[in-house]
């Protein structure tokens, strides 16, 4: 009697190890399925975030979308050391010629505009851009674009570029650095706007130095140095001026220490990691 007793309590102690063992994975699946769910929740947010937390860089060059350009650090930083041709009108522009600044929008630094008339279409200004990261010496050219050449001038002498950042750094696809904002946030401009000064056989590449815009004839202060490549651009954008092989590399160190992505995935690119603020602007010709 005595061993069938111990019997029939070993049993029932083993089912209800065996019901305890049950209820244990049961309830670890609940959990595990609990998890899962909210795993998948915080994945559909993430993405909600990525696609959606992104702010436009407003009023900022259209160079600045036409191909985008993904936050890089320095070994993903592939730049050609070849320059492109310089572009030639085939035909040489009158000379003077009158050009037109409208008011446009609140300024971000005040600036008289300057006088339109009898501007020259002729010869080359050099202007050295002194900044933190180092001298950029770049060379404007009257005969691709009087009215940007004149109105460059025109806020160098008033002091509009010093002490302004380059807001914007392209290293994948439109390798460029964007400058001009006083704002630094890419929105800013001088209060006055000029006409576009294109022409077809327009081309970008390493050199090249162009005007912003925001759509057709909205140029303002800001422009863009091209130290790479930027074939995917369509001749929309005003060329004005070539950069020298000191201000490329210049350029070269500020790309290869890559982007913040702030500006990713649209215009693209994002603030420099290394800031290129301008100390001085100068004209020297």
């Amino acid at each position: 009697m005595g061993t069938n007793q111990q019997r029939r309590e070993a049993a029932k102690r083993k089912l209800e190890r065996q019901l305890a063992r049950r209820a244990e994975r049961a309830k670890r699946r609940k959990i595990i399925g609990i998890g899962a769910a909210v795993g998948v929740v915080v994945v559909a947010a993430g993405l909600i975030v990525v696609f959606t937390g992104q702010d436009d860089d407003q009023g900022a060059a259209n160079a600045q979308g036409e191909a985008s350009s993904s936050a890089a650090p320095s070994e993903d930083v592939s730049i050609p050391s070849q320059r492109v041709e310089p572009p030639e009108r085939t035909k040489p522009l009158p000379n003077p010629t009158d050009c037109e600044y409208p008011e446009s929008g609140e300024a971000a630094k005040q600036v008289e505009p300057p006088n339109g008339k009898n501007v020259s279409s002729r010869g080359t200004v050099d202007v050295t851009l002194s900044s933190t990261a180092g001298d950029i010496p770049v060379t404007l050219d009257r005969s691709l674009a009087p009215c940007a050449v004149h109105s460059f001038e025109n806020l160098v002498e008033q002091d509009y570029y010093t002490d302004t950042t380059c807001h914007r750094l392209g290293t994948q696809g439109l390798q460029m650095l964007q400058c001009g904002d006083p704002t630094g946030q890419g929105s800013g401009g001088p209060g006055y706007t000029f006409a576009d000064e294109t022409f077809q056989q327009l081309k970008y590449g390493r050199g090249i130095l162009a005007m912003a815009n925001a759509g057709p004839d909205t140029n303002g202060s800001q422009f863009f140095m091209v130290y790479g490549e930027a074939s995917a651009l369509p001749p929309n954008y005003t060329v004005f001026g070539t950069i020298s092989d000191e201000g490329l590399k210049v350029l070269d160190k500020v790309a290869k220490a890559g982007h913040d992505g702030s500006l990713d995935p649209s215009p693209g690119g994002g603030k420099p990691n290394t800031e290129v603020r301008f100390t001085d602007v100068t004209v020297s010709g």
